[in-house]
């Protein structure tokens, strides 16, 4: 079993494995970077896995994603926004996100 120090969770396949025993409703996401053409991003590929397996386990997928994660690069892609249902965040996506997310049917909530 592996931890992330960052924190503190549980990574890797002990993670991978226990999820799979499971069919969430909804699986709630966050990513460290969104870019512009769609992919979201990550830096721990050990994350991305457990990551990537919770959104191949769910009947839906919410990204959860503040104004910073725009446009910003990392190295693992995770996912694609055509595999995201809702995302919620803190600020109107600047563009090209707008359309991206409309050309993948992605309902975006903007916090207040």
């Amino acid at each position: 079993m592996a931890w992330c120090a960052r924190d503190r969770g549980i990574v890797g396949e002990a993670a991978v494995d226990f999820i799979r025993q499971f069919k969430a409703d909804i699986a709630l996401i966050g990513i460290s970077g969104i870019e512009p053409d769609g992919s979201l991003r990550d830096f721990d590929l050990r994350e991305v896995k457990v990551a990537q397996t919770i959104i191949s386990h769910a009947r839906e997928v919410w990204l959860a994603a503040d104004q910073s994660k725009f446009n910003r690069p990392a190295m693992v892609q995770v996912a694609t926004l055509a595999q995201i249902d809702r995302l919620f965040t803190d600020a109107p996506p600047p563009e090209p996100f707008p359309a991206l997310l409309r050309d993948a049917s992605v309902d975006t909530t903007v916090a207040g």
